[in-house]
């Protein structure tokens, strides 16, 4: 029976905070460790946090799981099946269920993924990054091109779904360049891209390399001409673009990714995890305590390490219901918007932004998506 409150879905989110190195652009909650992990410490961590959710939000059908990081592929395939196991006994898991795990090419081994996959995994997505070695380097990562490839094969081998990232508009990156590295990576024969432009974060180290001037990204114009390459090539290869940077053949987009961007129900658990959860008919923000050892000692103590738990009002639920929707190709459901938050978008408006090649409205769905040029 499923008796999730919200139509667009259940799912749960569960972030792994670790990382053998942090890369310079990263400003994700991920935090290197030399001393080692204690995994089995923050094992009892997570079921702590999934029993006290479960008394929070009460029973869900799960329809889709991910793991996050930092590095998931750095824990104990053990460890993974014991929280699956935990999320399955708190929110029973559907058959069909998608569950994603997070993995870097330099923590990829044969037998590891067949571990995850008898765990539960049932697909990965790879944070390869770059298909030339100098630029690995240069953003940190652990990994050269022989081992993304070696980690590739695996993935392909183990999971009927895997997926990876590349990151494009690198510094002295040329638009032929990324044409060829791009054509590569459609070759390998994925069915999944994430292709992300390199974007300076406040507070690491290339943004304070960037101030000074020691890092030269591409210029504007330059960054546009590589976006629209980027969805020129995806869309020949059958790959186009079911969100803003990510790229899928039909009916292999991230089913999770597709929860937060249609609006869905997720609880996020582990240091740092973002959520929206119902609880009573009012739906809620979270957020969890980002250092590690303070979120576990939280979670002990109480069950929870919220740093955030905040009703979210009507109008901000149709601000973020928008924003979301614009990202995806399929749009923003505007009878949900109303059903939600009470909303009604003048039609003034949608003409408006129709006449400025901006928007388009799809009247047989009632949905408003954001043009190629929007």
């Amino acid at each position: 029976m499923d008796n999730n409150p919200d139509p667009a879905g259940f799912g749960v989110y569960i972030h792994w905070p670790f990382c053998a190195a942090k890369c310079p652009y990263c400003d994700f909650n991920s935090h290197v460790r030399h001393g080692g992990v204690d995994q089995s410490e923050f094992l009892a961590g997570y079921l702590r946090e999934i029993e006290h959710m479960r008394d929070k939000i009460g029973s869900r059908r799960t329809e889709t799981v991910f793991f996050g990081g930092g590095t998931p592929s750095l824990m104990d395939a053990s460890t993974v099946e014991t929280i699956l196991d935990a999320v399955n006994k708190a929110w029973p898991v559907a058959n069909n269920a998608e569950i994603t795990l997070e993995a870097n090419p330099s923590s990829v081994e044969a037998e590891r993924f067949k571990g995850y996959r008898a765990a539960g995994i049932n697909r990965v997505s790879l944070g390869v990054q770059a298909l030339n070695d100098a630029d690995l380097k240069s953003l940190g990562r652990l990994h050269n091109v022989a081992e993304a490839m070696t980690a590739l094969e695996v993935a392909a081998s183990t999971f009927d779904r895997y997926s990876f990232d590349l990151i494009y508009a690198r510094p002295g990156q040329s638009k032929r360049d990324w044409e060829a590295e791009l054509g590569q990576a459609i070759a390998m024969g994925t069915r999944h891209l994430s292709l992300y432009q390199l974007t300076i974060e406040e507070g690491t180290p290339f943004a304070a390399l960037h101030k000074a001037g020691r890092l030269k990204v591409p210029d504007p114009e330059l960054a546009d001409e590589l976006f629209a390459l980027t969805q020129q090539m995806t869309d020949a290869a059958g790959l186009p673009a079911y969100e803003v940077s990510n790229h899928a053949a039909q009916g292999e987009e991230s089913r999770h990714n597709l929860l937060y961007w249609r609006y869905g129900e997720y609880v996020g658990l582990g240091p740092g995890a973002h959520g929206r959860i119902i609880v009573a008919d009012n739906r809620y923000a979270t957020s969890t305590e980002r250092l590690p050892e303070r979120w576990l000692s939280a979670v002990a103590e109480t069950g929870s390490a919220f740093s955030e738990y905040e009703s979210v009002n009507v109008n901000a639920q149709a601000d973020e219901l928008l924003l979301m929707g614009l990202r995806i190709s399929e749009g923003a459901d505007l009878a949900r918007l109303a059903a939600i938050a009470g909303v009604q978008i003048a039609q003034s408006k949608i003409a408006e932004l129709e006449g400025m090649q901006l928007l388009a409205h799809d009247a047989a769905t009632n949905r408003i998506h954001a043009t190629p040029q929007g």
